[in-house]
């Protein structure tokens, strides 16, 4: 029986994920299987099916709400929402104020990311080498070859929250990380700081509603699609994905950031001090999420 307690505490736990969304390194999914409802949260995006459109089509949404358990996912997105909503605009000016140390902690989360995922596959031959290998090279290439400025056209922004948002329900992987890649996570907290600001209203709900139908249309259909893969090759799959999460961190080295060269400039060799610290608590906070999850893991199968 759900109640409103049930209902509070799934949006708290959601809160949870909507603050690890918007840290890059830091996974969504990660903290839903630490806090216990991915199972949940997997199967009630997976019953958004032909059976939940046939329900709506016949206009019985009671049935309908209740096939996509929809009392947990409105409650979910609820949390996620209000958490994004209130650290876009801290993310934003972090970004702009402090860029070294803010991309040197993305550095170390990231790198603490890709270890984890790696450290949790047994069984390492030749050919698992190659495939970090192969990963690592299609990072590089794939961040190398991608320009700092990304389009700004709404179809962009369509395809950018589609392919972000599976990375956000899969433990170890972050959406925020995918949008780093893209080049847009600045863009889209932007909007979202500018929004709750009341700056440009027009604009940003057509932007963030863009965002959102690509969200909508991914964790459909790219989210099985990439759980179908998991299911038959989940060991092929997360080698070459940390193999790309390592070779993309050229595009996450605080360094290569124009605004982060810029202030370097300007404050000396000082800032490599503070880059290295705000790395290692990156990296440190990962460390922390990833044991605290294996440790709630084995209580539960105990």
């Amino acid at each position: 029986m759900h109640t409103i307690k049930n209902y509070l505490t799934v949006g708290i736990k959601g809160a949870c994920m909507g603050a690890a969304d918007v840290i890059p390194g830091v996974s969504g999914g990660t903290i839903a299987f630490i806090t216990g409802i991915y199972d949940q949260l997997v199967g009630s995006i997976a019953s958004i099916n032909a059976e939940a459109f046939r329900l709506l089509l016949q206009g019985r949404f009671k049935d309908f709400w209740r096939h996509i358990n929809g009392g947990f996912l409105l409650s979910l997105i609820a949390g996620i929402g209000v958490s994004v909503i209130t650290l876009a605009g801290l993310m934003q000016m972090l970004l702009t104020t402090y860029p070294i140390q803010t991309w040197a902690f993305f550095f170390g989360l990231i790198v603490a990311s890709s270890i984890f995922i790696l450290r949790g596959i047994s069984g390492w031959h030749l050919r698992e080498y190659l495939m970090v290998i192969l990963g690592v090279l299609l990072g590089a290439t794939v961040c190398t070859l991608s320009p700092t400025q990304t389009p700004d056209g709404l179809w962009f922004i369509f395809l950018s929250g589609a392919i972000a948002i599976c990375a956000m329900i899969l433990p170890g992987i972050s959406g925020s990380f995918i949008l780093l890649i893209l080049g847009k996570y600045q863009y889209i907290m932007g909007c979202i700081s500018d929004l709750v600001s009341g700056t440009d209203v027009t604009r940003n709900l057509l932007i963030l509603g863009v965002f959102a139908a690509g969200a909508l249309v991914g964790i459909i259909g790219f989210s099985k699609l990439l759980h179908w893969l998991l299911a038959r090759w989940n060991k092929e799959v997360l080698i070459v994905m940390a193999g790309f999460i390592i070779g993309s961190l050229v595009k996450i080295w605080p360094w290569g950031n124009p605004e982060a060269m810029l202030q370097a400039e300007r404050a000396g060799g000082l800032l490599w001090g503070w880059a290295l610290l705000f790395a290692i608590i990156g990296f440190s906070l990962v460390t922390i999420i990833e044991i605290t999850g294996k440790r709630l893991n084995r209580k539960q199968q105990a």
